[in-house]
Order: structure tokens, then sequence, then C-alpha cells
């Protein structure tokens, strides 16, 4: 036994190794395990593809239709240069790259969007609610519209040109022409902006200045002539000095100031002429003489009142002693000059006259200059506010007509194709949504077998009962469709007679003395193929001439009457022996000629299994029955869920485990022979059962040798 232990797990390592590797490099083994996977679902694959067909086909009818139109625009880059030196080809592609992808995002963002918005005034546009089934009492912001304009526009370059599409679809298609227009034109706007921006500001800004100041100036004239006309202020002289003294100068009261005072002097020097032509003549004698020194102090007298008068007013103290002065020499006058005036006298006095009436004259005229000189600094004020905004009004006026004469610049950006709206719906399209429903259903199918095939938790590789369990497979069973497996099995050359064989070879390897004289056969739950390798392996001991005896230990459910007929039925067997009801063991084994062994029968079906098996009773049983049998082989109840198969374990030499490929989690295996282990029971190995075509990429299935050189047909492995 020990040298078993020590050769066959190394043996075993060694052939996995070599699986292995084989599998490592194998593709084709892998490609086939997941087409066998794909043949075994192909009912679920064939659900998945009709229902992702249907729901194509629903999708289509469903949808509602969208029309898409578009707009082209060209985008040339405007490369200015300072020098003369040539920009190195990769960064000018770099550059080139740059501006087109900035250009890209710039028509593909929310300001473009937000600028249509409020260009066509969407938010209170009934045709675009109703495009985008928006409810009328529903609430549309400028934010909201932005995202459904964003959420259905399109930005799409053309290969190797500077034009670019401009879509956008809806389900109203005279709406998508407008929208695809409109984002055009405002991208071409916000483009030729902020080129050209700065200049027509400018222009903007300076045409609102020169308004402004327009307004402003005219305002002031008018103010200034408003003033003038308050205080009869009358200019005759537009060359001005700006400043308040050289206005009033060139007004017309000074004017006439002016030629006052000049035609004064010209009639004081008249007047002078005519005393001294008056003095020379006079008489010699004294009377005459007298009076005309009289007169002459009568002229100074008057002279000098009119000074008086003129600079402080007719209630001046001096000014009365003077008229009284002028008085009494009137007086004086009239008393001495007695004889009649001469012609030079009358000169004197025309003279006199005159001069006295311009003197008058000139302090009206001194008078009305003094009061225009104090209006003349208000004035003043007036007429410089009217000639520096006139200054500046020129100034800016001159500047714009400068910027104008600029101009604003070509727009390197044009819409080369407006947008017309869409004769038939774009969307939805039945093959492109067939086309997605099918790469939908192969992926779900992908998605399917690969599941299955890597997150199967039963055993599909022989090689895991080894590498998971650390169980030796003893062999290899492939499902059988026949109706009657035991016609099967008497056929040598059949395939599953050859995999008995190799389970009984490897059996009389399990010990050091060869086969075990008595083992137990158990599983992990009913109906893995328990029943029927029972007597399959008994049947091929009994070919070597030994004697062999079948106990059917199972005392809840047998299921070897199944393939024994009424012999597994007797009332007489097992339970009766153990419970010591009768000590004669032949009267309760069944002699089964047609298959070459010996069969003891679970007898009467005790109420307490568990408890039967429990005592010394099996073991003494069997170690009496082996003084008869060369091989006694126990079809024992599942393990799970019971204690039989625990107890059952301790009265053989060793237990071998069956396992259904396909169909056991390795979970519950494991459990089961972490139980055994517990119970300290010898395991033999184990033996896979019902191997069918899934079991191909692993080298096992019936109809692929199972390594003894035995091929299948086409037609079992389509049955299986």
């Amino acid at each position: 036994m020990n040298n078993y232990t020590a050769t066959a797990p190394e043996n075993y390592a060694a052939q996995n190794d070599r699986g292995d590797h084989l599998e490592g490099v194998d593709y084709a083994l892998m490609f086939e395990k997941y087409w066998r996977q794909t043949i075994h679902s192909r009912y679920w694959i064939a659900a998945i593809f009709v229902a992702c067909v249907a729901i194509g086909l629903v999708v289509t009818l469903l949808s509602t239709p969208m029309f898409r139109s578009y707009s082209i625009i060209e985008i040339n880059r405007i490369v200015g240069s300072v020098t003369n030196v040539d920009t190195p080809e990769v960064e000018q592609l770099q550059a080139d790259n740059q501006y087109y992808e900035t250009q890209y995002k710039l028509l593909d963002s929310r300001f473009i969007a937000e600028a249509v918005v409020e260009g066509e005034n969407l938010t209170a546009s009934d045709k675009f609610r109703s495009a985008f089934e928006i409810e009328p009492d529903e609430s549309l912001n400028k934010k909201r519209a932005s995202e459904i304009l964003l959420d259905n526009v399109t930005i799409e370059p053309v290969r190797n040109s500077n034009l670019v599409n401009i879509n956008f679809s809806s389900s109203d298609k005279v709406l998508s022409a407008e929208i695809a227009n409109a984002w055009a034109n405002t991208f071409l706007s916000a483009n030729y902006d902020k080129q050209f921006g700065s200049n027509i500001d400018a222009r903007r800004y300076l045409q609102d200045q020169i308004e402004e100041l327009r307004t402003k100036l005219a305002q002031s004239e008018a103010d200034l002539v408003n003033y003038a006309n308050q205080h009869d202020i009358t200019i005759i002289d537009s060359g001005t000095t700006g400043d308040s003294k050289g206005s009033t100068s060139s007004s017309l009261v000074g004017s006439t100031l002016s030629a006052l005072n000049q035609a004064l002097a010209q009639a004081t020097a008249k007047r002078i002429a005519a005393q001294s032509a008056m003095m020379a003549n006079a008489g010699p004698t004294g009377t005459n003489r007298q009076a005309v020194q009289l007169e002459v102090k009568l002229a100074d007298a008057q002279a000098r009142m009119a000074t008086l008068e003129s600079n402080f007013g007719p209630d001046y103290p001096p000014l009365r002693a003077a008229k009284a002065e002028v008085v009494a020499l009137k007086s004086a006058v009239a008393k001495a000059d007695n004889r009649d005036a001469s012609d030079v006298r009358d000169a004197y006095r025309q003279a006199k006259m005159e001069e006295d009436a311009l003197r008058k004259s000139v302090l009206k005229a001194q008078r009305s200059f003094q009061q225009q000189q104090t209006g003349g600094i208000q004035y003043g004020i007036l007429k410089r506010e009217v000639d520096t905004n006139r200054e500046l009004y020129n100034a800016l006026l001159q500047r714009y007509k400068e910027l104008e004469a600029e101009g604003a610049g070509k727009n390197n950006m044009t819409l080369v194709q407006s947008a017309i709206p869409a004769t038939e719906p774009y969307r939805p399209s039945l093959a492109l949504n067939l086309a997605l429903a099918i790469l939908g259903a192969v992926a779900a199918s992908a998605g399917l077998i690969f599941g299955r095939e890597t997150l199967d938790q039963t055993i599909r590789d022989p090689n895991d009962i080894k590498r998971l369990l650390g169980l030796t497979p003893l062999g290899l069973i492939p499902r059988t469709e026949s109706d009657d497996p035991l016609q099967e099995l008497g056929v040598r050359s059949s395939e599953i007679s050859e995999a008995y064989t190799a389970v009984r070879s490897n059996l009389s390897f399990a010990t050091p003395q060869g086969a075990p004289r008595s083992i137990q056969l158990t599983s992990t739950r009913p109906n893995e193929g328990k029943s029927l390798t029972s007597v399959a392996i008994c049947r091929s001991f009994a070919m070597l001439g030994k004697k062999v005896l079948l106990v059917d230990a199972d005392l809840r459910n047998s299921g070897l009457m199944d393939f024994l007929g009424q012999a597994a039925k007797s009332q007489s067997g097992l339970s009766n022996l153990l419970v010591g009801a009768t000590e004669d063991i032949q009267s309760m084994v069944v002699p089964l000629a047609e298959h070459g062994f010996d069969l003891l029968p679970t007898g009467h079906r005790p109420p307490n299994p568990a408890d039967l098996l429990a005592g010394d009773g099996l073991l003494r049983l069997i170690e009496r029955l082996g003084e008869t049998y060369d091989f006694i082989l126990v079809d024992g109840p599942p393990v799970l869920g019971l204690a039989d198969a625990l107890e059952i374990s301790r009265a053989v030499e060793g237990t071998v485990y069956l396992i259904e490929s396909n169909d056991v989690k390795v979970r519950a295996i494991e459990n089961a022979l972490r139980r055994l282990r517990e119970a300290d029971a010898k395991l033999f190995g184990a033996v896979i059962t019902k191997l069918d075509s899934r079991n191909h990429a692993y080298g096992y299935g019936y109809g692929y040798g199972y390594g003894y050189g035995y091929g299948g047909t086409d037609e079992t492995e389509e049955h299986s």
C-alpha cells in the first residue's frame, strides 16, 4: 500500500504536467473546448439570438423617426510671420493639428450651443418643444436647451480637407436644417468677432463717444448763444484768443467804445483849437477878455463836473459843488459877455457842444463795457467749453475715419453649403438595428459560453480529480443512452465495457498485493451511476475467474433493482444478518449466473440504517464473507446528509468514490470527501461517470478512445 501511495501520485503528476504543457501550447484544444460548450448551449444561444432580433425589431418599430441635416464650413488657418524665417515642417504640422482640433472643440462647445439658443429663441419655440417632446407647461431654460442641442449635434471633419460637416438630428426635418445653419453661422460670427473684435469694438466705442460728444457740443454751443443773447453780447470777430478779455474785446460794445474814444479825442482837439482861436481873436477891452476867461473856467468846470458825474454818479458831494460852480460861472459869463457872439465864439461853442455830446456817449459806452466785462467771464468759460468739445469731437471723428479706412478684414472661415431639410429619416435603421442586435446576441452568447465554461463548478477535466480533490482517477465512464446498459456491457468491444475493464485494471494496482479484497462504492448524491458501476465492476472481476460478491448496503434506497430485477428485491438479506436474525449467510446470497457473481440484497428495510451499520456486525460479516469470496464490492449509499457510507468505510479495505461529470458541484464533492477522511476512510481513487461531448476538449468522452483506442460514431456524439 505504501508503494502505491508513493508512486501513483508521481506518475499521475507527470501525466498531468504533460497534459498542462500540451494544454498551454495547443490552442486548438482550447477552441474545441469552447466549441463543445457552444454545442451544449445551442438552445440557450438560439433563444438569445431570437430575443435580440425581436428586441431589434421592436426598437425599430417603436422608435421616433429622426431627420438629420448638415451644413458644411471651410476652415483655413491664417499664418502670419513677422520674419522671413520659415517654420520647420514638423512644428508647422503640429501647429496645424492643434489649431484644427481647437476649432473642432469650439464647434462642439456649450458656448456655441447657448448662442444658438439665444439667437433662435429656442426656449420659446413651440417647434423645438414638439421635436424633443417637451410639454408646453414644462420649464425650458437656456441650460437645458443647450444640453439638448449638444446631445443631437455631431461635428464631422472631412478627411484630407479643410471642410467640416455640422450635423443636427431631430424629429422635425425643417428644424434640423435651421439649427444646422444657425450653428454654422453662429460659429462663423464668433470666429469673425474673435479675429477683428478689437477693431470692431473700437469703432463701436468711438461711434458711441462721437455721438455723445456731438450732443454735448451742440448743448454747449446752445448755452453759449443763449447766454450771449441774455446779456446782449454780440461778437463781431470770430478769431478769439480763448480768454475772457480776448472775447469781450471783439464784441460790438468794445468796438463802439473804441470808436467813441477816437471821436471824443477829435472833438476835444477841435474844441481846443476853437478856444485858442477865440482867445486869440478877443478884443483889447477887458470886458471881452474877462468873459473869455470866465468861459474858459466854465468849460473847465463843466469838464470836471462831467468827469465826476461819470466816475462817481450824480449823488457824489464834490459833484454838487462842481455843478454850483458851473451855474455861477454861467451867470458871470452872461453878465460879462454883453456883446453879440462872433463867428469865433460860435465855432467854439459848436465844438464844445460836440465834445460834450461825445463825452456823454463815451461815458454811456464805458458803463456798458464795464457791465459786459462782468458777464464776459462766464461767456469765456462757455466759449472755452465749446472750443474744447469741438476739438475732442474733431479728434474722435478723425480716428473713426482712420479705423473705417483700415477695415475689419476677411473671415478665414466660410459657409460652403447650407443645410436643407432631409427627404427621409436616417434613424431608426432596420438593417443597423438588426446588425446591432446580432452583435449583441453574439456578445451575450460569448459571455454565456465563457461564463459557463469558466464558472462551471462541476468536473469537466478528469485531471481536476487529482488537482482539486487529491484523488487518483481510476476510470472514465462514458454516458450511455442505451435502454439496456447491461446488454451494452455484455459486448466486450463496447466503449462502456472497455471503460469498466480499465477501472478493474487500475484497481489491481490499488495495493501492493493487487486488487483489494473488499471495497465500498459510494458517491456524493444519488443517480451518479453507482449501481451500474457496481454491477459492471463485479462482472469485470468475475470474468477473471474470481468469485465475486456484490453487497447492496444502501438500506434506504437501493438502485440495483433497476439492473438486477427481482433478485435485488428479496425480503431477506443484509439487514437480517446485521440484526442477528440468522447466521446462515449462504441462504441470504442470491447467485446471478447470467452476470457471473453473487448478490447479497438489502433485505428488509430497517427503520434505523445508520445505527444498524454503526456496530461491528458489518465488519465481522465482511470478514466471514472474505473466507468465501475473492472480491467483495459493497454498494453503499451517498455520503452527503447520511452517515451510512462513513460506517461502511470502516468495514472494508477502502472506498472508491464515484463522481458524475458535468453535474455535481466540486464544493459538494469536497464536503463529502472531507467527511470520509474525517472518518479515517481509505480512498483508493475516483471513477468519473457519464462523460459526454462536453469533455471532448479535455481529451475525454465517448467516441474519443479514453486512451484505449476505441472510436465512436458521429451518431453517438449527436445523441450525447
